[in-house]
């Protein structure tokens, strides 16, 4: 809706977008508590948010520039009502929504203010859900997200998506749906875990980018190969009880075979051509972890080497942490508490709770069941969802000497 509107009002109207988004929203609150849900509330908020921009058009349009491109057919009464219908058709919003991830990615930004924007404008994300992805204060967040609207605001139009910088903005747009994917996966809402609407809102938005001929890139195919073979797994994330399940106590026959086929043949579609992505490593690791039958006969060594390979590439304390439990698999847990000690920027996990749970897995498989208790503890005072703290909770309580390091599910 933003994205359409944006379209409509001009990229300098973008706060009006905004407003009118809102508007619809305030108003669907405001119904729908006397009626009822709409069996189509997407499309009841678009035809809100369609009437109001009409009522904005028909009061402001003396007063206000709209987008230049539609400016004259904005301008008079006739045509004003089929030019906003043909504007929110289905092709048009898919063609909006593109166009606008790439419009956030402002070359003067720095790729952390483009991804953040992305996610806060297009994917709803809060400014302390962004923070939470970017392991960040909420305070940064906030001054990167209102610098980059400001640049996003001064452009004179939305991005061309035939530009010859298009390739250049590509990578902040895959970052923001891998971080939009993750979120869904193993994020930090304090009402659900596992958020399966955000995991299918990244894989709609990677298929986009998939139909688009420029963005159709072995990365791109990397990417999208990463979201279905990972979202194959989500059926079992959540046991029978309710309850978190580590990778480790997961029902793998849960797991569901059509997207892990999928994933599987847009990872052989990714590997044409030389490029070597970030993606095409981690999507690599998920093609492992399908092709397991279980924890014990997974070929760690090959994960381990896939994660040194991504270090290299773009490395992160989130990314070691995962390399630190896959080398723990493969060496031992002294190896892996050695290799979490040994993390550039270990203070970035101080607020992440899956830091302290996986020293206190290691530890507890070397039996010092007080040093594991200590680290269960600090990890469950940083718990971000009830279904995270029961988890550690189960984890905390059987603090003894146990014969294969549990999984804390890294991301």
């Amino acid at each position: 809706m933003v994205a359409t509107l944006t379209r409509i009002f001009g990229v300098h109207n973008l706060a009006l977008a905004e407003d009118v988004v809102q508007d619809a929203f305030c108003r669907a609150l405001e119904v729908w508590k006397l009626r009822g849900i709409p069996q189509n509330p997407s499309a009841w908020l678009m035809a809100t948010a369609k009437n109001r921009a009409l009522d904005v058009l028909r009061r402001e349009r003396t007063a206000r520039t709209f987008a230049p491109e539609l400016g004259r057919l904005l301008q008079s009464e006739w045509t004003l009502a089929p030019t906003l219908e043909a504007q929110l058709a289905p092709p048009a919003i898919q063609d909006d929504e593109l166009r606008m991830m790439f419009s956030c990615c402002q070359p003067r930004l720095p790729e952390t203010a483009q991804v953040a924007l992305i996610l806060h404008l297009l994917c709803g994300f809060s400014v302390g859900e962004v923070a939470a992805a970017f392991l960040s204060s909420e305070a940064a967040i906030e001054k990167r997200i209102w610098r980059a609207k400001k640049a996003l605001a001064g452009s004179k139009t939305l991005f061309d998506l035939t530009d010859a910088h298009f390739a250049a903005r590509l990578n902040a747009v895959h970052r923001a749906l891998y971080l939009l994917f993750n979120e869904g996966y193993h994020g930090a809402c304090p009402g659900s875990t596992v958020r399966v609407e955000l995991c299918q809102e990244a894989i709609r938005l990677a298929q986009l980018l998939l139909a688009h001929p420029l963005a159709a890139t072995p990365a791109t195919h990397a990417l999208a190969a990463l979201m279905y073979l990972n979202a194959a797994r989500l059926p079992a994330r959540i046991d029978a009880a309710g309850e978190l399940s580590a990778l480790s106590d997961q029902d793998r026959s849960l797991w569901d075979t059509a997207l892990l086929a999928e994933g599987q043949r847009l990872l052989d579609l990714s590997a044409t051509g030389t490029e070597l992505s970030e993606y095409h490593l981690e999507a690599g690791i998920a093609a492992i972890h399908a092709a397991a039958t279980g924890v014990a006969d997974t070929d760690w060594p090959a994960i381990v080497s896939l994660y040194d390979l991504r270090m290299t590439l773009r490395p992160s304390p989130v990314v070691a942490l995962g390399r630190a439990i896959a080398i723990a698999q493969r060496d031992g847990p002294e190896a892996g508490i050695a290799a979490i000690h040994a993390i550039a920027e270990s203070d970035r996990l101080a607020r992440y709770p899956f830091y302290f749970a996986a020293l206190g897995e290691f530890e507890r498989q070397c039996e010092r069941c007080a040093a594991a208790r200590s680290h269960f503890q600090q990890a469950l005072m940083l718990a971000r969802s009830p279904a995270e703290r029961r988890f550690l909770e189960r984890r905390l309580s059987a603090c003894e000497p146990i014969g294969i390091i549990g999984s804390c599910e890294m991301p």
